[in-house]
């Protein structure tokens, strides 16, 4: 089992200030006279915004102790979205459930294992999660 430190915020090992940094430099290559090259890079930008707040959430509940609905609420997002996108985190990934969603008792171990100085990251899983991709509830 791998065991980390967290990093400190804004850090170069912290990964919400790492997402913003790719962010800010996908959009820095954004020439707005060429939408076709532009397209992208704002793609590219939008993914690491997406990392960033998912990373961010995760920071929320882990060091500031919120909870997933204030996690959820303080990104504009439900409740029942905020699950899936822990379980893509750095600091949550492992303590995920098997249907891919970090839940409170999940937030609670990791937040144990942190206070115990036996947290594990992504790393513990031996693979990059899975982007997550929309799933109809019925088809049409």
């Amino acid at each position: 089992m791998a065991t980390t430190r967290r990093p400190v915020p804004g850090s170069p090992g912290d990964p919400v200030a790492a997402a913003l940094r790719a962010t800010t430099s996908a959009l820095s290559g954004v020439d707005p006279s060429r939408p076709s090259e532009a397209l992208p890079l704002m793609r590219a930008a939008q993914e690491h915004l997406t990392r960033a707040i998912d990373e961010a959430m995760a920071a929320v509940l882990l060091s500031e102790g919120g909870t997933i609905r204030t996690a959820g609420q303080l990104a504009g997002l439900s409740e029942n979205a905020v699950g899936p996108r822990l379980a893509r985190t750095t600091q949550l990934a492992a303590y995920g459930s098997e249907s891919g969603r970090v839940t409170a008792a999940g937030v609670e171990r990791a937040r144990y294992d942190l206070e115990e100085g036996r947290h594990r990251d992504a790393s513990a899983l031996g693979e990059a999660p899975r982007p997550l991709r929309f799933r109809a509830r019925r088809p049409t």
